[in-house]
């Protein structure tokens, strides 16, 4: 058992003080983030040199250092990332956390040294979009946070990849990387690293039974898990992740220090009483819970989606503030962690005889290195004394070392400069260095010519790979562009269906059918298929989330896709919707939410998909910059009407406020309830409606936006340069055929209010 490998502790560091104390403190590996392209903009972050110092510092001790590059990036920005990562890549770097998948994709070609975790900001929540991943170079995957550990072990045994989760700190009420809420309020883009957190801000919810007062629905108390780290460790997980970038050093390395104190008991005590003993004496005691909660705590604190599926005792429903730090407690933190690095004890010995030459040597455990000066002199005037010699040696400085004990051997009349004593002494950190580097596992390594960058700009070479082929690259392009519409209802589709039957110019190509709507309602749905006129393609749209619990209704989906000969495909609306649909070798496209911002990820994910649509988050330049690749025309659609959703949630809204819609109906009379969906409303500060579906079959609740984005006044900016599309979600019948007949029949736009979305502002 001794042997085996344990989980490691990785600790953030919004800044250089916060890194060492993090190391200090006890963490295996910290993560960071750079000046650039990280998802914690408002850190303070690291310079370049800082950066630097920091990895060969982290890796003397045998830590590792993660860098975050989990944004998504524009068309502008990927030719910036090979001269951004080359010097962190020849320090020694030892992974890099990525959201984008063109970036993924450029970091797998241009530093095939590096590693790539897969972040959170994936959003990946099944075995599918994991074992993806690992195809395409992944080595470390950060499931979403609201997976169980029941989840997370399935996922763990179907890909053998290893899994970072979260253990300790804030959480997101939105499934990560599916937030638009701050960037269509304010342009502060979650993607971006910029997000404003209006889920912490009050809200009312109106449901079909109450409304609640005004409360803090969205806001999640902040998670700790220390009580369950046994079962974590029995589990399997590979890391154990703080979150805090944003926060104060002392709190990283407060709970840095505590978590490791519990996790190395309980792998002692496993070591020395077997698994069984070990779980019966693991305790945290109520001194160590309260030091915690003294740490920036919001509110009071919850155990996560570990044991549950979500709950209204997650939610600081009263106050989503911080409690506060017990300001004597965070004094100890500091004078212990952050005001002295942690420094390695070295024995030094040396030799000044005159007519030889000087020999400086630094001793660490089995390491041994000899710097050699000039020949020593004979004293003029003023000999060099063992004084003299001890008083520079010992002077380490910002290294990694610092002198435990010193042997010198001087003569009695000798002369050599202190500032060659200096050089000596520097020479022989030096070496040490390289050789402790080098035992731990760090070669040297460097990068490609920088004249080669401009010829390997996120293109990639496939040698080696597994064959991905079924995207738009191994099918012909479109010949022309259309208009296309998703439907979440019945009557939807109906309205759709009549309006096109009575017109002459515009006709669908591409129909998208809510997949739930479609297997519930099948035969009625088909109907209204056999309406349309010149058969549209028909494809299925999968649920936003995917997780083990639909595993049947995947099945159940499998089925229809193979014995319905009008069904052309599915949409996809995430990277495991994607990687299910792909290994069933069903045809492809993407929705919005599976982003697509650069040539780069449209080439990574073209592989897979037969079609993209345009992201909401990039405006109309930036766009029109993706349209205009010749490769890529045909291949787009533009959403020129929907109700954007906002945010796609485990938790529920009307769970919190009313209970269990399952658990209130009953599971039977549930089970024969053909509309397994319904709309609450969630009410801002400023009086703004906020329609939220709860959708019990896959149970998640969608956020829609309080206003349609609409581009009916721009419709023909578009007309030639994609495919334009209509999304209907919370409209009736007759509201779809006037929303029809305002875009293609100069009706009147029968909405008061709507929104142009990032159409000119975009996000920074």
């Amino acid at each position: 058992m001794s042997g085996e490998k344990k989980v490691e502790l990785l600790a953030p560091a919004g800044n250089v003080n916060g890194f060492y104390g993090a190391v200090r403190a006890g963490a295996d590996a910290v993560y960071l983030g750079g000046s650039r392209f990280g998802a914690r903009a408002y850190a303070e972050n690291f310079t370049t040199k800082e950066l630097t110092d920091c990895i060969r510092y982290g890796h003397l001790f045998g830590r590792k250092v993660y860098l975050t590059v989990n944004t998504l990036f524009k068309e502008s920005e990927i030719g910036e990332l090979f001269d951004y990562l080359a010097p962190f890549y020849e320090a020694g770097l030892d992974a890099v956390i990525v959201q984008d998948m063109g970036v993924l994709r450029f970091i797998r070609e241009c530093f095939p040294g590096l590693k790539l975790h897969a972040s959170t900001q994936m959003t990946l929540c099944s075995g599918y979009g994991a074992m993806l991943l690992k195809q395409l170079g992944a080595v470390r995957i950060v499931p979403a946070r609201e997976l169980s550990l029941e989840e997370l072990v399935a996922i763990k045994g179907q890909t053998g990849m290893e899994l970072e989760t979260f253990i300790h700190g804030a959480m997101c009420y939105c499934y990560s990387g599916q937030c638009l809420f701050s960037s269509m309020l304010g342009g502060r883009s979650g993607n971006r690293g910029r997000c404003a957190q209006p889920c912490r801000l009050p809200y009312e919810v109106r449901t079909d039974q109450e409304k609640s007062g005004v409360c803090y629905p969205l806001s999640l108390k902040d998670m700790c898990t220390i009580e369950h780290l046994p079962r974590l460790i029995e589990a399997g997980l590979d890391s154990f992740k703080i979150e805090g970038r944003m926060k104060k050093p002392e709190y990283a390395a407060g709970v840095t220090a505590i978590y490791r104190r519990y996790i190395d008991r309980y792998y002692e005590w496993r070591e020395k009483y077997g698994a069984e003993e070990a779980f019966k004496r693991y305790q945290v005691s109520q001194k160590d819970l309260e030091a915690l909660s003294s740490l920036y705590i919001r509110s009071e604190k919850q155990d996560g989606y570990y044991f549950r599926r979500n709950g209204r005792e997650m939610v600081t429903l009263s106050s989503p503030a911080y409690s506060g730090g017990n300001e004597a407690y965070l004094a100890q933190i500091k004078a212990r962690y952050l005001e002295e690095h942690l420094k390695h004890p070295i024995r030094i010995s040396a030799v000044f005889l005159t007519g030889r030459q000087a020999e400086v040597t630094l001793h660490f455990n089995d390491i041994s290195v000899t710097a050699v000066g000039d020949t020593v002199q004979k004293a003029q005037k003023q000999p060099v004394t063992e004084e003299n010699v001890a008083g520079q040696l010992s002077r380490m400085g910002d290294s990694a070392f610092v002198p435990e004990s010193m042997e010198l051997t001087v003569g009695t009349d000798v002369f050599y400069p202190l500032g060659q004593m200096n050089e000596l002494r520097r020479q022989a950190v030096a070496k040490l260095e390289q050789a402790l580097l080098e035992q731990n596992g760090y070669p040297d390594r460097s990068v490609s010519s920088q004249d080669e960058k401009p010829e390997r700009q996120g293109m990639v070479s496939w040698d080696g790979l597994p064959d991905l082929r079924g995207g738009w690259e191994s099918h012909p392009k479109p010949e022309y562009t259309g208009l296309v519409c998703s439907v979440r209802t019945e009557e939807q589709l109906q309205a759709v269906a009549e309006w096109q039957k009575e017109k002459d110019k515009e006709r669908f190509k591409r129909i998208y059918i809510d997949g739930d709507l479609f297997l519930e309602r099948m035969r009625e749905t088909v109907c209204c298929c056999e309406k349309l006129a010149e058969n549209p393609q028909i494809y299925l749209a999968l649920p936003y989330i995917l997780r083990k619990d639909d595993d049947s209704y995947l099945g159940e989906l499998e089925s229809v896709m193979e014995r319905s000969p009008f069904l052309q495909g599915v949409l996809a609306r995430s990277l495991d919707g994607m990687a299910y649909a792909f290994q069933k070798r069903f045809p492809i496209r993407l929705d919005a939410g599976v982003y697509s911002w650069n040539s780069a990820s449209l080439a990574e994910l073209g592989r897979f998909s037969r079609g993209f649509c345009l992201p909401f988050e990039l405006n109309e330049r930036e766009q029109r910059q993706l349209l205009d690749e010749k490769e890529h025309r045909g291949l787009f659609e533009k959403i020129i009407y929907a109700r954007i959703p906002m945010m796609i949630t485990a938790n529920c809204i009307r769970k919190t406020v009313s209970g269990c819609r399952k658990q209130t109906v009953g599971q039977t009379a549930f089970l024969k309830d053909k509309g397994r969906e319904e709309f609450s409303v969630l009410i801002d500060r400023y009086r703004k409606e906020f329609p939220t579906l709860t959708n019990c079959r896959h149970c998640y609740n969608v956020i829609y936006n309080s206003v349609p984005l609409s581009l009916h006044q721009s419709v023909e900016k578009w007309r030639g340069k994609a495919d334009l599309r209509l999304d209907f979600t919370t409209e009736s019948g007759k509201e779809t055929r006037r929303i029809l007949e305002a875009f293609f029949e100069q009706g009147a736009f029968p909405c008061k209010e709507h929104t142009t979305g990032h159409e000119k502002r975009g996000v920074e």
